[in-house]
């Protein structure tokens, strides 16, 4: 399947955008949540480095350019909605732009942890 055709599939909100969950490839570690557009998507796909588009900034940044923590690509899929993206990468330094290896570090939420199901 073509770029353009997996690009086709993805399931696009009002502004153009689908979430990415940005998982490390061996671990399996969460590392943070971004989004792309077509293009970001394109590029990530097609060059092996992570773009996502900024909603703050509203402009592409490429992970890593400024910060040196880059994104390498080891893999990609859409969910069965196609409507989010999980993004396999290798991380080199931290995901987060507060310097920490994954954006969920640290602010846990104080949740009933379930048992068993009856």
């Amino acid at each position: 399947m073509s770029v353009e055709d997996q690009i086709a599939n993805v399931a696009w909100n009002a502004d153009g955008l689908a979430p990415v969950i940005v998982q490390q490839w061996d671990t399996r570690e969460v590392l943070m949540l971004a989004w792309v557009d077509a293009e970001a998507l394109r590029r990530t796909l097609t060059t092996g480095r992570v773009t996502y588009w900024s909603r703050s900034r509203q402009e592409y940044w490429r992970k890593g350019d400024t910060s040196g923590h880059i994104q390498t690509v080891r893999g990609a899929r859409i969910d069965c909605d196609g409507d989010t993206i999980l993004l396999q990468v290798d991380q080199t330094g931290a995901a987060c732009h507060t310097g920490t290896r994954t954006c969920f570090d640290g602010r846990d939420l104080d949740a009933v942890i379930g048992g068993e199901q009856a």
